[in-house]
């Protein structure tokens, strides 16, 4: 059988430049919808860019291309300096208990996409995960989480309950704050430093692509400020 064209795939920061994706890997953008009361509902797919086997994410958030780098970031002297924590997620989260789940939480990735808070915040709502209506509940907020900051587990198996993603890159835009969101780095697409490690691989994470971010190289919800 052949191979997918991103397998393989992985984005390396630069120093105080670009994010250099190679392998493949589909690039395309993702619309927060919401209701009319402006709450985080689902993802909206938008436009999808053509198939390239490399290409390079602007950073600095001042290209003239966007997405794409054009090397502003030299023109404004952009200092891109990675500030992000090494340590495993496991290691810095904290632990929400539930009746029949858990929840994990690294509140320093957020990244602004509000998915936790209707119907009385997910951190409230794990507590209270004893029916299949708020579990479900509980698995669609947390699991619409770009960032992965927030993990739901089953705590009968002790397994993740994580959406199934194959590896793409998401354009995330928020149709509320109506502003570019970060960049939605999905199933398991390997993120190496400007240093030449590999930052902890996850089904879930966010790429700041605002230059903002007090977390580089990840998003923590500077853009929305």
């Amino acid at each position: 059988m052949k191979k997918k064209e991103h397998q393989g795939g992985k984005i390396e920061v630069t120093k105080d430049g670009p994010y250099l994706v190679s392998g493949g890997v589909p690039l395309g953008e993702q619309w927060i919808e919401t209701n009319a009361a402006g709450e985080s509902l689902d993802y909206r797919e938008g436009k999808t860019y053509p198939a390239t086997q490399q290409y390079a994410l602007c950073r600095c958030g001042q290209s003239g291309n966007k997405p794409f780098c054009d090397g502003t970031h030299k023109k404004v002297s952009f200092d891109g300096a990675e500030t992000a924590s090494r340590a495993p997620y496991s290691d810095r989260a904290q632990t929400i208990e539930g009746p029949t789940m858990l929840l994990t939480d690294v509140e320093n990735l957020c990244a602004f996409a509000r998915f936790c808070d209707p119907k009385g915040q997910v951190w409230n709502l794990v507590q209270q995960a004893d029916t299949p209506e708020t579990r479900k509940l509980v698995e669609h907020e947390a699991g619409h989480c770009p960032s992965g900051r927030l993990v739901v587990w089953d705590r009968a198996t002790g397994e993740a309950i994580e959406p199934k993603f194959e590896p793409f890159l998401g354009l995330i835009e928020d149709t509320a704050k109506k502003v570019r969101g970060p960049i939605w780095v999905r199933g398991g697409i390997p993120v190496v430093s400007v240093d030449g490690e590999t930052y902890e691989v996850r089904n879930r994470m966010t790429l700041c692509r605002c230059g903002r971010s007090a977390n580089k190289p990840f998003c923590d919800g500077s853009h929305a400020a």
